[in-house]
């Protein structure tokens, strides 16, 4: 929940001025009242834009919610589903995250499908009992449609927003462990305190394909430094 539409337009503005490799793809995921402003700005479709958030239906009285429908009509290609501060603040449910998750697929968007663990369930071992549940009933019935559409996001709530960040090797474990409970082609994304000084390292592990980035996003100074890690 952060700028206003002269601050979108300036941050997109320098987005329009990075270089990348062809084989990355850049994803901005923003509040519903900048989403014109992204489709408007991303005419040489150089990046996807998406959505923080969506209802599962197409309309209705449902106050508030916006409609895979509407997300279409302002160009977004990507919605994320499921993310931690919907679950933990809004108090989502798995079966309502699979809802939305089929929505999105009968609607031609790509979910950013979210999944992640509290201290307090980390320092339980409950880890691998909580993401295993959150992954097989946000995916239940799900297997008409074409699952490698579904970006899976791990993002460790213990470590997002707080500066600290899951190791590499805590990371790794998880997202092995969600590449066993989906596919070998299922891209699967690590966010969580992800900043310029750690991205590296972190991208580093086997099954670690991108980024889900937060706060490091905000401003192009960082976020450039994500994009084209490499380099650093």
């Amino acid at each position: 929940m952060y700028k206003n539409q002269e601050q979108a337009e300036q941050f997109l503005t320098k987005l329009n001025e990075l270089k990348w490799e062809a084989d990355k793809e850049v994803v901005i995921c923003a509040p519903y009242t900048l989403l014109p402003v992204l489709d408007e700005m991303n005419k040489n479709k150089n990046w996807k834009s998406g959505a923080e958030n969506m209802f599962y239906a197409e309309q209705g009285a449902f106050t508030g919610e916006i409609s895979p429908l509407q997300l279409k009509d302002v160009g977004c290609e990507y919605v994320i589903i499921g993310h931690s501060e919907r679950r933990h603040i809004f108090y989502e449910t798995d079966e309502m995250i699979n809802k939305k998750l089929k929505s999105a697929l009968e609607h031609n968007l790509m979910p950013i499908f979210c999944v992640g663990e509290t201290l307090d369930q980390r320092e339980n071992n409950e880890t691998k009992k909580i993401i295993t549940t959150q992954v097989q009933e946000g995916l239940k019935n799900l297997k008409s449609y074409n699952l490698n559409l579904i970006t899976i996001a791990y993002e460790p709530v213990w470590a997002i927003g707080t500066g600290k960040t899951a190791t590499p090797e805590q990371a790794q474990e998880v997202q092995a462990l969600i590449r066993k409970l989906t596919t070998p082609e299922t891209s699967i994304l690590y966010g969580g305190s992800v900043k310029p000084d750690n991205v590296k390292e972190l991208m580093a592990q086997p099954d670690i394909n991108g980024a889900l980035v937060g706060g490091a996003s905000l401003e192009m100074e960082s976020f450039e430094k994500i994009i084209n890690f490499e380099s650093i």
